[in-house]
């Protein structure tokens, strides 16, 4: 729970949870949920609504026949009372179907649920499947003992807040998630990571927070359960009460986003504002902008099956859409719900700002040119990341891998213009151990550690100011190099011996000849060249023209390669081979690529570092960039162990010399005391 949650809502959480001890038996632990979360929000949904139930159920019985369900709902709606967007047909609610003969109990709350609003009566029955977890508890004969203990609880606003109903949601799908190993990451960031992203995104935006009338509109697309959207929403109300928040967010998986949207109903927010369906081929949300964006998407997730319409976007609109800067590749689509967040920035006197958890790969996977690259220099060229956070290992549930926060703005500071500072936050420092492990989830990062986590960003502290080794500030083109394409010349000798004529015979050039001018070519060869060698190919080529224009054979231009292949091969001391123009023929096996620094001139980088090596090498200067068409491909990465990485020298020979004679004394006295 968190630090502000009172007791009531820690001992209303104990009681909902003890519900579950009565699924034991029936129901793995890893399905609690599936029963319990539903019952929560129906039982909230049956508070609200009973004080208005008989004044919506007479509204509904005087509907008009034919009426279409845009005018019921908007007559419903108000029948319900201000601001409530849900309403039940039904003349039922919990205690009058206590009340009910117990054997119909099922049937009746089969009932109860169909005659729900469309938009809840959806997350029932299409989300949830409650309908199948409530034949379980009616074929298990425990449907009516959980269905009575959750008529003990009183749900109402007016004694569990919205705030507090938050609580009570965050705190029992954290434990649920916790019992199910199995699942838990796939819904469930942990809270102190979360915490983290928030407080990180407004650390520095008390100005903008304070006073009266503020508005905020916060989005997560790939929400889950919506932990992120309450914490975020959470802290912008503890900072400044009189806030108005509004959530927005999408999600695919059915279940998670039924408990999310149920989430924002028993909180009083507008569910229509999270969207189910895949974020990145269907934006639910088109053409809106936000104050504050978080998220963490999927990690290493293979996008191929819906890639169709991605790459369609990308190719159409270009940087009109959302994926113009590139496309990552097919395995890992983190970094397309990170232009699709960019896509929704806004551009007025307060911007946007972004947090993203994401693995590695982000970082640093994909050459010069690929489309993660392209998408990294787009990002830093338009001066849009301002740090990321190396996190420590083991903090998820389902996942011990590092992972990094990125935090991105489109209206920088004037001090962080340019800039990006790297925060190294894995160190032992930064995280205690767990005394029981949750799946994956080995350690957790304390209070202490988040706030100065916080304050080493808020400050722009560096190496040099107080940060120690953990914060250093980079330039934005310090991270960007010029691949260029370092050629050496091919240098061929040729031999000719029944060794390298017996290689001739198995070329495709040459076995697609018929025998008799096999036969003729390699008689030829032969008969005029056998046993010589040649350390130039142009005398060769001399040689083996004038051999086979005496023979009286023509061999085409694919059995002449044919034929260099099968008898030359490379040697340092052979001449140099050249083109037409005299120019020295790349030899494509000591083909190099050297990473010149953005920040110098390629001739420089290349004159102090290649020549000296291969006085014989040069830059291919047809190897350019796609965007400026300079010489080298321009690419993008972000190489936290280049920057961070401390060597540790070994341990002296003499110091382990004397531990191993120490160990092997130690082995003969147990020895000795065996046979003894």
């Amino acid at each position: 729970m968190t630090a502000s949650t009172s007791p009531d809502i820690k001992s209303l959480s104990g009681f909902v949870w003890s519900i579950a001890e009565i699924l034991r038996g029936d129901f793995k632990q890893s399905e609690y949920g599936k029963v319990i979360l539903p019952f929560v929000v129906m039982r909230r949904l049956d508070c609200i609504l009973e004080p208005t139930k008989d004044a919506v159920f007479a509204a509904y019985k005087s509907l008009p026949k034919g009426v279409d369900e845009e005018t019921q709902d908007m007559i419903l709606f108000g029948a319900a009372g201000d601001g409530i967007k849900v309403y039940n047909t039904s003349e039922m609610t919990f205690e009058r179907l206590r009340g009910q003969d117990a054997r119909q109990l099922h049937a009746n709350l089969i009932d109860y649920i169909r005659c729900f609003s469309p938009n809840v009566r959806d997350i029932f029955l299409e989300k949830f499947l409650f309908t199948e977890q409530l034949k379980r508890l009616n074929d298990g004969k425990i449907l009516w003992q959980v269905f009575e203990r959750f008529c003990e609880i009183d749900l109402h606003p007016d004694a569990v807040s919205n705030i507090e109903m938050g609580y009570l949601f965050e705190e029992l799908i954290r434990r649920f998630s916790e019992i199910s190993n199995e699942t838990a990451g796939e819904h469930f960031t942990p809270r102190e990571v979360i915490r983290l992203i928030v407080e990180l995104l407004i650390a520095n935006d008390d100005t903008q927070l304070s006073g009266r009338g503020i508005i905020r509109q916060i989005y997560d697309p790939a929400c889950g359960t919506g932990g992120m959207l309450a914490l975020a929403e959470e802290a912008l109300k503890r900072f400044n009460p009189s806030i108005k928040v509004d959530l927005f967010g999408q999600e695919l998986n059915g279940e998670s986003f039924g408990i999310c949207k149920s989430d924002m109903l028993v909180t009083g927010h507008n569910p229509e504002q999270i969207a189910f369906g895949n974020t990145l081929t269907e934006d639910a949300h088109k053409d809106r902008k936000f104050h504050y964006m978080l998220s963490n998407p999927p990690y290493g997730v293979d996008w191929k099956k819906y890639q169709d319409p991605i790459k369609a976007e990308a190719a159409n609109l270009g940087q009109s859409g959302r994926f113009g800067a590139g496309t990552p590749r097919i395995s890992d689509g983190q970094l397309l719900f990170l232009q699709h967040m960019i896509s929704k920035m806004r551009d007025d006197e307060d911007g946007s700002r972004i947090g993203i958890v994401m693995n590695g790969s982000p970082l640093f996977t994909g050459g010069a040119a690929s489309g993660e690259s392209e998408i990294r220099r787009w990002m830093l060229e338009h001066d849009w990341v301002e740090a990321i956070v190396a996190l420590p290992t083991d903090l998820f549930y389902n996942t011990g891998i590092q992972t990094y926060v990125w935090l991105l703005t489109n209206r920088k500071p004037k001090q962080r213009e340019g800039k990006v500072q790297l925060i190294d936050a894995s160190g032992e420092q930064f995280w205690t151990g767990m005394r029981k492990s949750l799946g994956s989830k080995r350690r957790e990062i304390p209070e202490t550690a988040r706030d100065q986590i916080v304050r080493l960003y808020a400050d722009f502290l560096n190496g040099e100011s107080g940060a120690g080794k953990v914060a250093k500030i980079f330039d934005t083109t310090d991270f960007g190099y010029r691949e260029i394409r370092v050629e050496r010349p091919l240098k061929l000798r040729f031999d000719i011996t029944p060794e390298t004529l017996d290689v001739l015979k198995s070329q495709k050039a040459f076995e697609r000849l018929d025998s008799a001018d096999q036969g003729a070519i390699l008689a030829a060869i032969a008969g005029a060249l056998s046993g010589k060698s040649f350390m130039d190919r142009a005398a060769f080529l001399k040689g083996l023209n004038k051999a086979l224009k005496s023979a009286d054979v023509n061999a085409g231009a694919a059995v002449i390669k044919a034929i260099i292949e099968a008898l030359g091969s490379r040697d340092e001391t052979a001449e140099i081979c050249r083109d037409r123009d005299g120019k020295p023929e790349p030899d494509t096996q000591l083909r190099d690529h050297e990473l010149v620094p953005l920040k110098e001139g390629w001739r420089d980088y290349f004159t102090r570092e290649v020549k000296p090596f291969a006085p014989d090498a040069w830059v291919d200067e047809s190897y350019v960039d796609g965007t400026d068409k300079r010489v080298g491909r321009v690419g993008y990465e972000i190489n936290f162990n280049r920057y961070f990485y401390t060597y540790t020298p070994p341990r002296p020979l003499e110091e382990i010399d004397a531990e191993l004679k120490t160990l092997e004394a130690e082995i003969a006295a147990l020895l000795k005391e065996v046979v003894t």
